[in-house]
């Protein structure tokens, strides 16, 4: 078995008890199409995961990251491929935001992120 490994980073920045948010509804063919998740991206060669959430972040929001904290790695097995996702939050940053062509930015309460539909 022939299996692809993806490498990304994942990032909730915080402030006034909101995370900033990515509605994704702008890519054609978007696996996350019309739902809310956090920034980040795949890693390039040569980075660490620091540095790509530090790039990703600011590739699509305009804001520098400023002590992004670890919060754990994620481990996603779909078919042939394995994702191991490098998990941040950050709550210190500077910057204005930008739009970002993947989607629109949005902060919402972190009681409405962490909230479980049912």
């Amino acid at each position: 078995m022939n299996n692809k490994l993806e490498i990304t980073t994942l990032c909730y920045v915080e402030q006034n008890g909101q995370y900033l948010m990515l509605h994704r509804n702008k890519k054609q063919n978007d696996i996350n199409k019309d739902k809310y998740i956090g920034i980040g991206g795949h890693m390039e060669h040569g980075e660490s995961p620091k540095e790509c959430v530090t790039r990703e972040a600011f590739e699509e929001t305009g804001l520098e990251l400023d002590e992004p904290k670890l919060r754990g790695i994620l481990t996603f097995v779909i078919d042939d491929m394995t994702e191991l996702c490098f998990l941040y939050t950050c709550e210190k940053y500077s910057g204005e935001l930008h739009s970002c062509n993947e989607g629109d930015l949005v902060w919402i309460e972190k009681a409405l992120v962490q909230k479980n539909p049912s």
